[in-house]
C-alpha cells in the first residue's frame, strides 16, 4: 500500500480544525484551518518542501489568515448590526411610523392604534381618526405630530 501524500495530511488537519470550529464556534480555528488547507496546496505545488519549511509556511499563513479576519473581515461584520441598538426599546422602533388616533388627543394626551394594540400618545390636540407620525418616545408614550 502506497503512503498517503503529505499534502493530504495538511488537508485532513484543515478539516479537523474546521470541524472543531463548527463544534466550538469562535472564528479562531476556522482561520487556522484555512491556513492548513493553504499549506496543503503549497506542499502539493512544492512536494520537496522540508518539514521545517512546511511548518514555517503554515505559521505564516495562519498569522496572515487570522490577521485578514481581524483587520479586514471583522470590522465589516461589526459595522452592520441592524436593529441591535433598539432591540428591547419597542417605542424607538416606532419613530417615523404613522398611525391613526383611536382616542382624541385632548390636553396633549390620547391613544393611537399600533398594530393590534393601543399606545398612549402625546402631541397637539387632534380629533379621533387623525393620522399622526411618531417623532419621539418618552418612556412608553409616543410623541407624535399631525400628518397632513
Amino acid at each position: 500500500m502506497e503512503a498517503v501524500a503529505l499534502h493530504y495530511w495538511w488537508w485532513i488537519l484543515a478539516l479537523v480544525l474546521i470541524a472543531v470550529e463548527v463544534i466550538l464556534p469562535g472564528y479562531f480555528m476556522l482561520w487556522i484551518g484555512i491556513a492548513a488547507g493553504a499549506t496543503g496546496l503549497v506542499v502539493l505545488v512544492f512536494p520537496g518542501l522540508s518539514t521545517l519549511g512546511q511548518a514555517l509556511v503554515f505559521v505564516v499563513l495562519a498569522f496572515l489568515s487570522c490577521a485578514a479576519y481581524w483587520y479586514g473581515l471583522r470590522p465589516r461584520l461589526m459595522r452592520n448590526e441592524p436593529g441591535d441598538a433598539r432591540l428591547n426599546r419597542r417605542g424607538e422602533q416606532k419613530i417615523g411610523q404613522r398611525y391613526v388616533l383611536v382616542e382624541a388627543i385632548v390636553n396633549g394626551r390620547g391613544k393611537a392604534k399600533v398594530g393590534d394594540s393601543q399606545w398612549l400618545v402625546r402631541g397637539p390636540d387632534l380629533p379621533v381618526g387623525s393620522m399622526v407620525e411618531v417623532v419621539g418616545v418618552d418612556g412608553t408614550t409616543l410623541l407624535v405630530r399631525a400628518v397632513e
